[in-house]
């Protein structure tokens, strides 16, 4: 009898070995049009959708499924994306097997982004989104390997309502949506592991863990943050964020033992000159970008506006103004004459290289074209507003700043921001209810690019 267990007990070890399975999770996000290599984190020539591309074709070779969190234009900046809008995501077709509708993927408006939505297979996710009363977006896809099925779907962020500028479209509970998509995706479709791909903050996605159980995997997007592996205190869940524009690439591994989640694994993949270049991609970026550069509606752009001397990083801006920030901040307080000024750290992009700088280079450190807007505020409010950013610290909400940094509380203290931070922000624009505003009639970067070409 011992001798017929010990067999079975042989026979059964190779069976639960194969039973391991190991499946490979890609995710990309806030592309935002750079399909050009840039200068990121001290690096020359980052990034690259030639270089995505390739490396994720691989990949997918190799039985990996890949997402896009969305954002894959934006209007206004880069140049890029005005002249060309969504002529790459047909390029994604075969590569990616969904993407989550970003905040800035209908910049163009309803016609536009429909013409876009019909040049790719694969779906546009979103389980709050409604177009005319419609859903007009799948919530979720399912994907199988074997007999593994993962659930994925996406969400939009609470900030919608305000960013998409879009016809029609409108925004629900992402927290009950979620509910619902778990839900379903677990007992309808008997899923073996849910992941989200975005379009929410830091701060949803991990409120969004904590609220709705069941979800194994955040691919953050949205906040281009670049964080590594790591589960949300407090919950089963892990989160895993990119970054922005293509420099890194969100890699996880999901470990099976039979259909049991058993562990989860990974982290970023930097985005540079070691990875292949799919060689079409690049000969059609490059010709892009020698017609972009000679179309007269945007050669402008890349005339020389100023020069730096050293480079002026804007990697650090979560722990301390980063050196574009200090920058900008104090030309907004200097040009204002206010005591002190303060913009939120997702106003700062892109880091700037030595040597001559363009207008599109500036463009794409400053992409968002915000006014420059003076408040009277007691100091005892400003030490309010200042706390309240310290709990924004792990976010792009923080706060860059620049002068006065000890307030009087009874004393008033003239205040420049930006009209975004005073008006939409959340959290934010309540330190600056009932307050009035001072118009100046000033952009941070027509000042900045002032500023630059002084030098």
């Amino acid at each position: 009898m011992k001798r017929l267990l010990l067999i079975a007990a042989l026979v059964a070890a190779p069976a639960l070995h194969a039973a391991q399975t190991t499946i490979t999770l890609l995710q990309v996000s806030d592309y935002h049009s750079h399909a050009q290599p840039f200068y990121s984190e001290s690096r020359a020539a980052q990034g690259g959708i030639a270089r995505a591309i390739g490396y994720m074709k691989r990949e997918k070779q190799r039985g990996a499924f890949v997402f896009s969190g969305g954002d894959m234009i934006n209007k206004g900046s880069p140049a890029w994306s005005d002249k060309y809008q969504c002529r790459e995501w047909p390029w994604l077709n075969g590569v990616v097997d969904a993407m989550a509708f970003g905040n800035h993927d209908a910049d163009y408006g309803r016609a536009q982004f429909d013409r876009c939505r019909d040049s790719i297979r694969y779906p546009i996710l979103s389980a709050n989104t409604t177009i005319d009363g419609a859903a007009p977006f799948q919530p979720y896809i399912v994907v199988k390997r074997g007999k593994i099925r993962i659930g994925v779907f996406a969400l939009a962020g609470s900030d919608f309502t305000s960013l998409v500028k879009a016809d029609g479209l409108h925004f629900t509970s992402a927290i009950e949506a979620a509910r619902n998509v778990v839900r379903t995706l677990r007992e309808n479709e008997h899923v073996d592991a849910v992941v989200s791909i975005g379009h929410e903050s830091i701060d949803e996605d991990f409120a969004l863990a904590r609220a709705v159980p069941g979800i194994d995997v955040i691919f953050g997007s949205h906040s281009h943050l670049k964080r590594q592996l790591q589960q949300i205190d407090g919950t089963q869940t892990w989160f895993v964020s990119p970054s922005q524009y293509l420099t890194y690439i969100s890699r996880v591994q999901l470990v099976f033992n039979g259909r049991k989640l058993a562990k989860v694994r990974g982290g970023l993949v930097r985005v540079d000159s070691s990875l292949p270049s799919d060689a079409m991609v690049a000969k059609n970026v490059a010709a892009m970008q020698r017609e972009l550069e000679h179309d007269p509606e945007y050669a402008a752009l890349f005339d020389v506006i100023g020069n730096a001397a050293k480079p002026i990083e804007v990697e650090g801006l979560l722990t301390r103004n980063s050196q574009l920030g200090s920058l900008v901040m104090d030309v907004v307080r200097n040009v204002s004459g206010a005591d002190v000024a303060f913009s939120t750290s997702s106003s700062f992009r892109q880091a700037i290289d030595a040597g001559p700088i363009t207008m599109e280079e500036l463009r794409g450190a400053l992409p968002y074209d915000n006014e420059i807007v003076v408040y009277e505020m007691t100091g005892e409010r400003l030490k309010q507003l200042l706390a309240f950013a310290e709990t924004r610290r792990e976010t792009d909400f923080f706060l860059q700043t620049s002068g006065v940094h000890a307030f009087d509380d009874a004393k008033t203290y003239r205040v420049a921001t930006t009209d975004y931070l005073a008006r939409i922000a959340p959290g934010y624009r309540d330190f600056f209810t009932g307050l009035t505003a001072q118009p100046t009639g000033r952009k941070i970067r027509d000042e900045v690019r002032k500023y630059l070409g002084a030098r």
